[in-house]
């Protein structure tokens, strides 16, 4: 369900408030372009798909009549931008990388970083573009709730209703894809139990 705080700033962005739409962009942007790194060709800039969506927003809002689908109306319009690079982009490559750009998951290296201030930055990278690599190596439909929850901090509640999936249905696809992400970093380790590196 759309939030009330939402709620109000739709109403009023669809008033023709131009204060309201720009604060309701920013309330949402973060977890867009998150779903933009997942769904977007190589050569895409996230910057450059993320003006598309805030475009189709300012143009296409005041045509959306149940507010309560607006996380799910705004997903969407991002996949569609998605999809249509992806068609550009293949046009000149067939070569199709969603994580290529990795800023968010970047995000999660800087954290370690913080953590552990003394791994060189380059091992950092490194850790980055591995877990790039895993989160792409998911079943379908794995990758994507877990990134909005890993590194943009969203509730369950959120990702159910951006995905338009069951709340029980996303807990379970975060639970079993961290679980499938042990199972691929213990393999790297040389350990038979994953949840050895919980201890």
């Amino acid at each position: 369900m759309t939030s009330i705080e939402d709620q109000v700033l739709l109403a009023a962005a669809q008033s023709g408030d131009r204060q309201a739409l720009e604060r309701l962009w920013e309330r949402h942007r973060r977890w867009i372009a998150a779903v933009l790194l997942l769904h977007k060709p190589r050569d895409a800039d996230v910057e450059d798909l993320l003006q598309e969506v805030a475009a189709t927003l300012v143009f296409k809002v005041d045509t959306l009549r149940d507010l309560d689908t607006f996380p799910g109306w705004l997903r969407s319009v991002a996949l569609n931008a998605a999809r249509m690079a992806a068609r550009s982009s293949r046009r000149r490559s067939a070569a199709v990388d969603r994580f290529v750009s990795g800023e968010a998951l970047d995000r999660v290296a800087e954290r370690s970083k913080a953590d552990h201030p003394d791994r060189r930055g380059g091992a950092t990278k490194e850790a980055a573009d591995r877990l790039r690599a895993r989160l792409a190596s998911l079943p379908a439909g794995y990758a994507e709730p877990l990134l909005l929850r890993l590194v943009h901090d969203l509730s369950y509640a959120h990702i159910s209703h951006v995905l338009d999936l069951p709340e029980t249905t996303i807990e379970n696809r975060i639970v079993r894809g961290r679980r499938m992400l042990r199972e691929h970093a213990a393999a790297d380790l040389g350990i038979n139990d994953p949840d050895e590196l919980l201890q």
